[in-house]
């Protein structure tokens, strides 16, 4: 059973920092694309930042700069820096693989606030 187990998220202020983590279980790590997306209320989910192999990155315009991607293990992190108000959303883990075996699994998400 694949599971994907979302934490760090919280209330801060704004230009504070938190750190995310997704745990992934249940699925070959290695070979998946990881990645974080954040959706707003009223708005649609949109991709964050994602992790190919140890490095390759993809990064939203809006967080270049501010927001870094890593994984290690069965783990990926989001750290967030000087963190807007407009960074404000729940932040879901994503799982996904293109090639066969494909897949797209998704984290129960975790809120993140940033008060200004």
């Amino acid at each position: 059973q694949v599971q994907l187990v979302e934490s760090g998220g919280g209330l801060v202020q704004a230009g504070g920092s938190l750190r995310l983590s997704c745990a992934a279980s249940g699925i070959s790590f290695s070979i998946s694309t990881m990645g974080w997306y954040r959706q707003a209320p009223g708005k649609q989910r949109d991709l964050v930042a994602n992790i190919t192999g140890p490095e390759s990155t993809n990064y939203a315009d809006s967080v270049k700069g501010r927001f870094t991607i890593s994984r290690d293990k069965n783990t990926v992190y989001l750290q967030m820096n000087s963190l807007k108000p407009e960074d404000t959303a729940v932040y879901y883990c994503n799982a996904n693989r293109q090639l066969l075996p494909r897949y797209d699994y998704w984290g129960q998400g975790t809120q993140v606030t940033v008060s200004s």
